[in-house]
């Protein structure tokens, strides 16, 4: 059991995290602006400040005694808020929480970036030479959110150059995250529900069709809390579900939604997504447990029985 530290953890993704943390027997400590009812629950200590004022994360990240850091406090949407305040928000949060997490002798550090850094979507075409997308994809930012969320990553890089291996460090792209109430009918982070975006294609092409239950990155940051000292430091994974979001094949979608992708994509067929966890397999065991057509069937199975 480790006593780990997680920074905005009464969010959406934070709240999952911390429950399936603490769930493998973890103690956590939980750092937000505000507490979430959700996590008020043994072995869960919720803490509420403001991340961005750096002495007071520093004293707070000094006090925990933590053996690991989860940071995942930051603006979640792109163009959710004007691309300046994205920017100065998350780039001085990631300062602030990482930076506190080194001076506090915390040994084990890892950060939420996301899939944004690559690239897709942006207005002036977007297309890459190979799919499915994995860690070595060049990283081509187009907007302050993409961008906050690389930096995110160059700056565990610059603590890793200051510290050495005296410190171990590490970032994960989470898919776009569904919650386990959403495959129930909750809408998901864009308000539709999980079927909605299954029926109308145009709602998850922005996003490549990716998704990844939250239950799975709770997997995910236990197995890489336990492997890191075994693996390359300041490592980067793409944490994601093992099939598309999707009824047809992402060989014939994708080109209908991002032109000149065809050729690339014609490797995705049957159910695989444009993003690999191959490393995160090949590195850390790690594989995805959850998958929207086993979850889809199991809310139907309950839903039909009156639960």
């Amino acid at each position: 059991m480790s006593r780990i530290v997680v920074t905005g953890g009464a969010g959406r993704l934070g709240r999952s995290l911390v429950t399936g943390l603490a769930g493998f027997g973890h103690e956590i400590v939980s750092l937000d602006r505000v507490t979430a009812p959700e996590l008020e629950q043994d072995g869960i200590t919720q803490v509420a400040l403001d991340l961005s004022d750096a002495d007071a994360a520093a004293s707070v990240l000094a006090e925990a005694n933590a053996d690991a850091l989860i940071h995942l406090a930051a603006i979640a949407v792109p163009f959710s808020a004007p691309e300046d305040v994205i920017m100065r928000t998350n780039a001085g949060l990631a300062i602030s929480v990482l930076h506190g997490a080194v001076r506090a002798g915390i040994p084990k550090i890892v950060a939420a970036s996301s899939p944004t850094v690559l690239g897709y979507g942006c207005p002036t075409g977007w297309s890459p030479d190979l799919l499915p997308l994995d860690e070595d994809t060049p990283t081509k930012p187009w907007n302050a959110y993409a961008l906050s969320k690389l930096l995110i990553e160059d700056t565990l890089g610059m603590l890793q150059r200051q510290t050495g291996d005296a410190t171990r460090f590490a970032a994960f792209r989470p898919c776009y995250v569904i919650a386990p109430e959403e495959w129930a009918g909750a809408p998901t982070q864009q308000g539709h529900t999980v079927r909605e975006r299954l029926d109308d294609p145009a709602l998850s092409a922005p996003a490549l069709f990716n998704y990844v239950d939250a239950r799975d990155v709770a997997g995910f940051a236990d197995t890489l809390l336990a492997g890191m000292t075994g693996i390359p430091n300041g490592e980067v994974f793409f944490v994601g579900a093992s099939d598309a979001l999707a009824r047809e094949p992402l060989a014939d979608l994708l080109p209908q939604f991002h032109p000149g992708t065809a050729g690339a994509a014609a490797a995705l067929t049957g159910t695989l997504p444009a993003f690999s966890t191959a490393k995160a397999e090949r590195l850390l065991g790690w594989r995805p447990q959850h998958d929207w057509r086993t979850e889809l069937a199991s809310a139907d199975a309950l839903l039909t029985k009156g639960l």
